[in-house]
């Protein structure tokens, strides 16, 4: 079988923005709305789940499936197709399920694309107020509703003492070492705020935030964000500095000299 020929990086991008297109149009009727929400963690834990993820997935999947049979598919909530192929879409419907079903707009939809190991194109889309960040080859843009992109940066911050910090929720940092790391950064950090999930890198991406430390994070929650920081001028990966693609304990910063900081502060 002869190996599965890449598409260009403008056909990837012009799909990317019809599944952005496609899960908006889904979403955006659930959301203000009361809806029903399970709990996929069973008992002492909550991990919600609505039928707007499972809706706006399954047509991701489907519209995948149907350009792309040879490629693989990584989603949130029903799993993987074909993920051994060197060519995978990583896709979370709804990443900030909690901040949806409160009615909070800090959530979106991650749309990621990885040739082999590398995380290769990346879009986050925010249906209901009509935001969508996306890596070029070579840069990162913003567009909002029917405006025109514009190129987004990161600032320039040299330590942690001059930065805004963020991550979603503390009690994501699992207690000891983990929780005792973050509120070291916090507490030297000139800022930091809670609540964000995707929209928080986003707006790193853009210049309004310097660093955001999280923990306990799936490939779906990170894939697609990478593109777009680093190619705004930032840095991603683990706290160990190794790459994020498989999640878990993950710093994004704005400038590569705070990274360095963060990342030793964090070692300690």
């Amino acid at each position: 079988m002869s190996p599965t020929v890449r598409p260009s990086y403008k056909a990837l991008l012009d799909f990317a923005h019809e599944l952005a297109d496609t899960s908006g149009e889904i979403l955006r009727p659930y959301f203000r709305k009361r809806i029903n929400v399970e709990n996929k963690a069973g008992k002492g834990a909550y991990d919600p789940v609505s039928a707007a993820d499972r809706a706006a997935e399954r047509a991701l999947a489907g519209a995948i499936a149907k350009r792309w049979p040879d490629h693989g598919i990584v989603g949130e909530e029903y799993g993987s197709h074909n993920e051994d192929a060197a060519l995978r879409w990583i896709v979370d419907p709804i990443d900030g399920t909690r901040a949806f079903i409160m009615g909070s707009p800090l959530w979106g939809t991650l749309i990621g694309f990885m040739d082999g190991e590398e995380p290769l194109l990346g879009m986050m889309d925010q249906p209901f107020t009509r935001e969508r960040f996306w890596a070029g080859p070579k840069a990162s843009y913003l567009a909002i509703g029917d405006g025109k992109a514009r190129r987004i940066a990161t600032r320039a911050c040299a330590s942690l003492d001059e930065a805004v910090l963020s991550t979603t929720h503390p009690d994501l940092f699992q207690p000891g070492k983990e929780i005792a790391a973050f509120m070291r950064l916090k507490a030297k950090a000139r800022m930091t705020r809670y609540g964000g999930d995707c929209y928080s890198y986003c707006l790193l991406a853009a210049g309004f935030i310097d660093v955001v430390v999280e923990a306990g994070l799936k490939p779906y929650d990170i894939v697609a964000l990478i593109p777009i920081v680093e190619r705004a001028g930032g840095r991603v990966t683990t706290w160990k500095g190794e790459p994020a693609t498989n999640g878990g304990r993950i710093v994004a910063s704005g400038d590569a000299r705070l990274h360095e900081e963060v990342l030793a502060a964090l070692a300690r």
